[in-house]
């Protein structure tokens, strides 16, 4: 039986992770966020003082990142140790830009992320998941939002954790975060030319999943 794999791509912060969650709860698919693996790498450069590309390269090998759904959801596996809850701060979010722009980082999880959707109907979100991951998905979404309502999101999802950052540090780091996803060699950050857009500056969550949903359902007709 063909599995029906779906792309989503976007910038930081523009809701890829929630939005295709609650999109694959509705159907009843696995939502592969690959950020999350690129960010548990992230998080062991920096435990470890390998962020430098020649650093990371010479340990990559010794990684094992892994994604276990448990009652549907996701859980990421960084060496054997649960770091789902470890891997949303600012600074493994830059870390994990960093490692995502070194081709050994990609290469090592790029065969985990095509079994998965060889396996499964899947929504797989990233960076470049419809352009180099799954060129061939049956739908490609590229879902975005000003840089400005990304911050605002984020800022009021971390304002109730200790050490928060400040809005306008917030800002900073998604603008300098898309500065290095749309500049880096291997894989930038990229619209694929049969990409449906679908921007959720104005919109709801809620009104987001409807509308994606939607494209979903009309692929799989």
């Amino acid at each position: 039986m063909k599995t029906v794999n779906i792309a989503i791509d976007g910038p930081s912060g523009a809701g890829k992770s929630s939005i295709s969650k609650a999109v694959a709860t509705d159907l009843g698919f696995i939502h592969v966020d690959t950020g999350a693996m690129y960010r548990a790498i992230g998080l062991y450069a920096l435990r470890h003082e390998c962020l430098e590309p020649e650093a990371i390269e010479n340990v990559i090998e010794d990684i094992t990142v892994e994604l276990k759904f448990i009652g549907g959801a996701q859980r990421v596996m960084l060496c054997g140790e649960d770091v789902t809850d470890y891997i949303r701060s600012p600074e493994v979010s830059m870390a994990a830009s960093k490692v995502s722009a070194v081709p050994a980082v990609r290469a090592h999880l790029l065969d985990l992320q095509k079994k998965i959707a060889a396996e499964n109907n899947i929504i797989m979100d990233g960076r470049d998941i419809g352009s180099v991951v799954l060129p061939h998905a049956d739908l490609k979404i590229f879902l975005t939002a000003s840089a400005e309502e990304r911050a605002s999101r984020r800022y009021l999802e971390l304002r109730e954790k200790p050490n928060c950052p400040t809005y306008e540090e917030i800002l900073r780091d998604i603008e300098q975060r898309d500065y290095n996803d749309m500049h880096r060699a291997i894989a930038p950050l990229t619209k694929a030319d049969d990409a449906v857009e679908v921007d959720s500056t104005s919109m709801g969550f809620n009104e987001v999943v409807e509308r994606i949903t939607d494209l979903i359902r009309e692929v799989m007709e």
